[in-house]
C-alpha cells in the first residue's frame, strides 16, 4: 500500500479576472475550486494511474468534509483525523493581470491529535511506501516528519520526501528511497548558485552521501534529472504545449515516478512516467487525468 500524508489540506479557490484593483469590488470572469494539498495531489494522480493509496492527514469543519467527499475515489482510502475545532483552510488564488495568492493558516492541531496520526503511521508495514509532501503547519512541531520517520526506521518501507530545505535535509538520515528538490531548493540547501548540469549532478550526489538513495531534480522548463542509487544519471525533457497551470506539477511527477517504479522497478521508466504526469498537470486546469497522461506518454 502507498500512504500519503497531507498535514494541512486545503480547498484551492481560483478566481479569474480581467484585472484586479484593490479597494473596490472586483467581478470574476470565471471560478474553479480544487481539493488539495501535496500528499492529496499525489493520491489523486496515483488513482488516475490505477494505483491504490491511503490518504492520512487532518481535516476540520465543513471545509474538511468537503475535502474528504471531494477526493473520494475507489482507489483512495481517506483515513483523515477529524479535528473537533476550526476548519480546513481555503486558499484563494487570484489570476488577473498579475497572480496573487492568499493562503489560509488552517486549524490548530493539538499534541493529542498529532499522537493519533503517529499511531496511524505505526500501521505502515514492510513493503509499503510512505510519501511525505509539503510543509508543516506552524501549529505543529518542526520535527513532525522526523517523528514519523523515527517510528518506522526499523521497517522496510519505501520513503518518499518532497519537502523544502531543512525538512528535506533532516529526513536524509532515514535514507529515503526518493527525494525531489527542484533546482532552486538544491541551490538553497547548499547555499550555492547552480549554473550547469554538472552542478546539478554534483549536489545531487552530495544529497546521496547524506542518505538519499535516489535524487529527482525538477528543472521546470528544462525537464527533470534523476541520479539513481547506482550512480546513473537519467534525463527527461518537456513537451512544448501551452502551460495552463503549474500548481501540482511536482506532486504529479512524484506520483508518476512512484507508480512507474512500483509497476516496473525500472528507474528510466519511472522518470518517464513522472515527467509525463508533471507535464499533463501543467497542460490542464487541474491535475493530470488518465486521458492526458496516455496522450502525452505516446509523445515522450
Amino acid at each position: 500500500m502507498i500512504y500519503t500524508v497531507t498535514l494541512n489540506p486545503s480547498i484551492d479557490y481560483i478566481v479569474r479576472l480581467d484585472s484586479f484593483v484593490s479597494g473596490i469590488t472586483n467581478r470574476t470572469t470565471s471560478e474553479e475550486y480544487y481539493f488539495g494539498g501535496k500528499g492529496i495531489n499525489v493520491s489523486l494522480v496515483l488513482a488516475e494511474l490505477d494505483l491504490d493509496s491511503t490518504a492520512y492527514g487532518f481535516i476540520a469543519g465543513f471545509t474538511g468534509k468537503a475535502i474528504e467527499n471531494g477526493i473520494r475515489n475507489d482507489r483512495i482510502i481517506t483515513d483523515f483525523i477529524k479535528l473537533r475545532h476550526g476548519i480546513s483552510r481555503i486558499n484563494i488564488k487570484i489570476k488577473a493581470d498579475e497572480e496573487t495568492e492568499i493562503n489560509g493558516q488552517g486549524p490548530h492541531i493539538s499534541e493529542k491529535e498529532l499522537d493519533r496520526l503517529m499511531h496511524k503511521i505505526d500501521r505502515i508495514d514492510n513493503g509499503d511506501t510512505l510519501v511525505l509532501a509539503g510543509s508543516i503547519p506552524n501549529t505543529m512541531p518542526d520535527n513532525t516528519y522526523e517523528m514519523m520517520l523515527d517510528r518506522i526506521k526499523d521497517k522496510d518501507i519505501r520513503i518518499v520526501v518532497d519537502a523544502t530545505r531543512s525538512l528535506l535535509v533532516k529526513s536524509l538520515r532515514y535514507k529515503p528511497f526518493l527525494i525531489k528538490p527542484n533546482r532552486q531548493e538544491l541551490s538553497e540547501i547548499f547555499d550555492v548558485e547552480i549554473n550547469s548540469e554538472m552542478d546539478i549532478k554534483k549536489y545531487a550526489r552530495e544529497l546521496q552521501k547524506m542518505g538519499a538513495k535516489n535524487v529527482l531534480i525538477s528543472l521546470g522548463g528544462d525537464g527533470a534529472m534523476l541520479v539513481d542509487e547506482f550512480g546513473k544519471v537519467h534525463k527527461e525533457g518537456v513537451l512544448k504545449q501551452k502551460v495552463v497551470n503549474t500548481v501540482g506539477s511536482g506532486d504529479s511527477m512524484v506520483a508518476g515516478f512512484v507508480a512507474g517504479y512500483e509497476k516496473t522497478g525500472d528507474y528510466e521508466y519511472a522518470l518517464k512516467l513522472g515527467s509525463v504526469c508533471g507535464n499533463a498537470t501543467a497542460f490542464l486546469p487541474g491535475l493530470a487525468t488518465r486521458e492526458k497522461i496516455n496522450e502525452l506518454f505516446a509523445l515522450f
